[in-house]
């Protein structure tokens, strides 16, 4: 059974090897990438932002988290889940707690930034009412996806 829980230090490692299987797969890794892949405590949760990690038998499979833009505005960031377990609806678990905490942090929009060549995520993010926007303000050279999704209806 598949758990989501709040992220702590001792599962950097964890966090970092998740992100960098796709990000490497994909040649997609950049440094703002390490410098949260590295430091995730400092620089998305101390700046009021959070990530959970999804677990199963004790094992890290999964991670999330949203990163503080402003008070009502916050970022998806780092979202994926461990190959061997895809396909199990842990990605849309994930991202529907990170909505449920977005909501709860008083945001009323989330960002994300993606590729083109993510086509399962990004089905997941428009099945979820993410809408496509120009790309502005990205954090990456490699990103040519920018959707929004507002939290205020």
């Amino acid at each position: 059974m598949t758990e989501l829980i709040a992220y702590e230090n001792k599962y950097q490692p964890d966090f970092k090897r998740l992100n960098l299987e796709w990000l490497d797969k994909y040649n997609l890794t950049e440094s703002h990438d390490l410098e949260i892949l590295n430091d995730p405590e400092g620089t998305v949760i101390a700046r009021g932002g959070c990530i959970f990690l999804a677990r199963e038998d004790e094992k890290i499979i999964g991670t999330a988290g949203l990163w503080k833009e402003n008070e009502k505005e916050y970022e998806l960031v780092k979202m994926t889940v461990d190959p061997a377990y895809r396909g199990k609806g842990i990605s849309k678990q994930l991202l529907e707690h990170c909505l449920s905490a977005a909501k709860e942090l008083g945001a009323e929009k989330i960002t994300l930034y993606s590729n083109s060549q993510l086509k399962t995520a990004l089905g997941l993010y428009e099945k979820f009412g993410f809408r496509h926007v120009p790309v502005t303000g990205a954090p990456f050279l490699t990103a040519d996806v920018k959707m929004e999704l507002s939290l205020v209806h």
